[in-house]
Order: C-alpha cells, then sequence, then structure tokens
C-alpha cells in the first residue's frame, strides 16, 4: 500500500517537473515509462499552479488594485511554468502559420527564432488573459477562476494525447516522454481531476463547460489531422492556452447575465 502510494506521488512529482518549475525531490526516479504515465496528475499540476496563482493574486490584491495585482501575478505565473504554454502556442502559430508542408511547419516549430505569427499570437493571449481576468473581478471569487482556468484547460489539452498521433521527431523532441497514448482510464481521471473544481460555479456552468471542451476539442483535433496529421507538444501547449482563454470568455458571458455567482464561493 506504501509503496503504491509513493509511486504515485513520484508520478505527481514528474509531472510537476515537466510543467513547472517549481522544485521536486533530488531522487525522483525517472522513466519514459513513468514520464508516460504521469500524465494522469497534469490536470492537478494546473490545479496546483491555479492555487498558487490565486493565492498570490489574493496577497498582491491587498495592496495593489486588481489590475496591477493581475498583470504581476501573470508574471509570476510565467515565472512558474517557464513559459512553457506561451512556447507552444508561439511555436505552432509560426509553425502552422509559415509552413505550406508538413515537413515545413514541424521544421520551423522546432527553430528557437519567434516570427510574425507566433509574437502576435503570443501578444494577443496575454492581452486577452489580463484583459478577461480584469473583467472577471467585479463578477466571481478570482480564487475560484484561476482553479478552473489553469486546471480544467490543461486536463483538456492533454486528452488529446489520448487519440491522436504524435508527429514530430522523437529524438529532438521536448515532449518525447509524452509521446504514447494515455490508458482509458488515465484519461477519466485526468478529465475528472479537471472537471472538479468547476463545480464551484454551478451547474449550469459546469455543463456549458463540458460543451465547450466537446466543441473545442473536436474542431481543434480536425484541424491539427487536417494540417500536420497529429500533434506535436507544441500544439498542446497552444491548446492549454486557447482552451484557458476560451474559459475565461465563457465565464465572462455566464456573468453578464448574473448566473456566475451561483455556486461561488466568496
Amino acid at each position: 500500500m506504501l509503496s503504491a502510494l509513493k509511486y504515485q506521488l513520484e508520478l505527481f512529482w514528474l509531472a510537476l517537473s515537466f510543467f513547472s518549475r517549481l522544485p521536486i525531490p533530488e531522487k525522483t526516479p525517472y522513466s519514459s515509462d513513468r514520464m508516460n504515465r504521469s500524465g494522469r496528475y497534469f490536470a492537478l499540476v494546473g490545479l496546483l499552479l491555479g492555487a498558487i496563482c490565486a493565492t498570490c493574486y489574493s496577497v498582491l490584491s491587498l495592496i495593489f488594485p486588481a489590475e496591477v495585482s493581475i498583470a504581476l501575478t501573470m508574471v509570476i505565473s510565467l515565472l512558474l511554468t517557464g513559459a512553457f504554454h506561451e512556447d507552444g502556442l508561439t511555436d505552432m502559430a509560426d509553425g502552422i502559420g509559415g509552413g505550406m508542408t508538413v515537413e515545413r511547419c514541424l521544421a520551423i516549430m522546432k527553430d528557437s527564432r519567434i516570427g510574425t505569427y507566433g509574437a502576435s499570437a503570443l501578444v494577443m493571449a496575454l492581452l486577452c488573459k489580463y484583459l478577461f481576468l480584469s473583467t472577471l473581478v467585479g463578477y466571481s471569487n478570482l480564487f475560484v477562476v484561476w482553479l478552473v482556468g489553469y486546471g480544467y484547460s490543461r486536463a483538456i489539452a492533454a486528452s488529446l494525447i489520448f487519440d491522436m498521433p504524435y508527429v514530430s521527431d522523437l529524438d529532438t523532441s521536448k515532449s518525447k516522454p509524452l509521446a504514447n497514448k494515455q490508458t482509458f482510464s488515465e484519461l477519466c481521471f485526468l478529465l475528472l481531476c479537471g472537471l472538479l473544481p468547476c463545480f464551484w460555479l454551478g451547474l449550469p456552468v459546469v455543463i456549458a463547460l463540458i460543451g465547450l471542451a466537446v466543441v473545442f476539442r473536436t474542431l481543434f483535433k480536425s484541424w491539427l489531422m487536417a494540417r500536420i496529421g497529429g500533434f506535436t507538444g507544441d500544439c498542446l501547449g497552444a491548446a492549454q492556452q486557447i482552451m484557458e482563454l476560451l474559459i475565461y470568455l465563457l465565464l465572462i458571458a455566464f456573468a453578464q447575465y448574473g448566473f456566475l455567482t451561483m455556486g461561488v464561493i466568496e
């Protein structure tokens, strides 16, 4: 029993090390198989990062105006993750925007330089995130919003591994450990962890978020299959960023009609 719990904790440490700059125990065992199995905890990592950001915002808002606190918390978030997902969005935008063939798209994604497509996507993503969160301040408890945005978006993005082929060079890809598919039980656990915090927002919002995820995942998967025939690590990062923004946008829409405060912890 204790050995099983230790194994699961070690998988969580691996997931945390892959998606954040937070320290983990030095003697955490690593293998490609363990890294693949750690995928079940990606949403939990998102929840932890969301909780840290929400706590930072709560403290900062005692000193600074809400808009300033949000901007500073976004900086903290980038430091926590090393801009990991933002980098994926930038690379995917450059690759798919500038490549006419699958081979060219993948080659551009691996290029460390940022082009016009990537810079535009990055700037707009950060600007929209700041604007959306600033708008939600007047309607809801941002602690819950951050948990939902960070946890649920990572669950949906990571779920693409389950039924999509990996289409990059395994020897040079930064997401090499994630190339294998998830098991169905791992997928269910991943989605459950991402969805649970959403219930704080009320059942109508939960249903809407599930519908949003189904539509986004279906369209994004179809688009990637048509463009490059599968996914890369950069595509997963882009999926997380886009899904996070869509979550905030959906919450704003609910807030406009007075539904967002239902079930929210004030």
